[in-house]
């Protein structure tokens, strides 16, 4: 089969590599028919993760027919239409009866975390779904059957796999209730996502920060935020506290560790192996009122020095975070789309067939072409 491989600091090649195989009884192999590039798939790019080794398979987010199944697969059939949650879960463990499948204690043993596709043997050494054919696991439990008399888009079926759903979790963490003010960092397509249901949490107020221009275009008109670009304006933090009258109730970050940085920072990171910028957390914490709550939805790494902490705990700040839980969202989160009481369509803006990844991830890294969410076809 053809996939999108890792071959170093970024470098990704589509290359011939083994179809996959039933390993487990209830694996199966999925069928891809559309995958995407996720933000979070840049920290690979960049060289970001240690573990990452050549010719990797990347990519953990994919819907697809259901190609071959395990003995032991019951909840689906071959034929069927799968959307595959990033998470790799088990479904019985503790954590996953707690609905923290991020978590799951058996899908990732050599590790603190649950597994995720295509992140290399620290999340479970499972491949990517940038491929034709991806094997995926505990089927039964890690899969969600798109209903025969489907009304949804593939692309928005495609975003429940990961930015959808993620963007829908921190927003819950985060408990944003009627009323509140919500600063959202980040107007890629998880912030984007998260702006527009923020409103449909009946905030009253949703303000966008970002520093590429297209997209705090894109969240203001669309998104109907308040836009502002904290590279142009280096008061931001005190002109935002001064206008929400104190700091705004929550504040989610969607930028994670890689947040503004330059090539040199991305290899000096890569190589000191640190977590990455806080930027976007002391940021946070000077814009948050006192009591409020800050959700780090974006990535971060392992260590961090000159952490804040003595900012949050003066003025009673919770601060939340996590790899998003995602699977138990799911058909809720499909029956938003399927009642339109969401539409996400607009976050997506270039397709590509998986044979031009390379020039995809090129695309997506440099920001070019007013892009925010890339769908590859196999």
């Amino acid at each position: 089969m053809r996939a999108v491989t890792y071959q170093g600091f970024m470098d990704v090649k589509v290359k011939d590599m083994p179809d996959p195989q039933i390993k487990n009884m209830d694996d199966i192999i999925v069928k891809v028919t559309h995958t995407s590039i996720c933000g979070s798939d840049r920290h690979f790019y960049h060289g970001m993760i240690p573990s990452m080794k050549k010719d990797y398979i990347i990519g953990h987010e994919a819907i697809g027919i259901v190609y071959e199944i395990g003995s032991d697969v019951h909840r689906i059939k071959k034929g069927d239409k799968v959307v595959l949650p990033y998470n790799i879960a088990c479904g019985e463990c503790v954590n996953c009866k707690r609905k923290l499948e991020s978590q799951c204690l058996r899908s990732n043993l050599d590790g603190e975390i649950g597994g995720c596709y295509g992140c290399s043997r620290l999340f479970g050494d499972y491949s990517g779904t940038q491929a034709e054919y991806v094997r995926v696991p505990y089927a039964n439990f890690g899969t969600f059957k798109v209903p025969e008399y489907n009304e949804v888009a593939d692309e928005e079926l495609l975003l429940l796999t990961d930015a959808f759903s993620t963007a829908y979790w921190g927003l819950q963490q985060a408990e944003v209730k009627s009323g509140d003010t919500v600063i959202v960092l980040g107007c890629g397509p998880i912030g984007l996502i998260t702006q527009k249901l923020a409103w449909l949490k009946g905030a009253k107020r949703v303000i966008a920060v970002d520093h590429i221009p297209y997209r705090l275009e894109h969240a203001e008109k669309l998104n109907r935020v308040e836009a502002f670009n904290f590279q142009a304006d280096k008061e931001l933090k005190h002109h935002l506290k001064e206008i929400t009258k104190g700091g705004s109730d929550v504040v989610i970050d969607c930028v994670g560790m890689s947040g503004k940085m330059r090539p040199t920072e991305i290899m000096e990171t890569a190589l000191r192996l640190q977590g990455g910028a806080l930027g976007a957390i002391e940021f946070a914490s000077q814009v948050v009122r006192s009591g409020g709550i800050i959700q780090l939805v974006g990535i971060y790494g392992t260590r961090y020095n000159q952490f804040p902490l003595g900012d949050l705990f003066a003025r009673n700040i919770t601060l939340k975070m996590g790899l998003a839980s995602v699977i138990h969202l799911i058909p809720l989160l499909y029956d938003l789309l399927k009642t339109k009481q969401v539409n996400l369509l607009d976050v997506i803006t270039h397709h590509f067939p998986l044979e031009e990844a390379e020039h995809a991830y090129k695309i997506f890294n440099s920001h070019k072409e007013n892009c925010l969410k890339i769908i590859l076809k196999p």
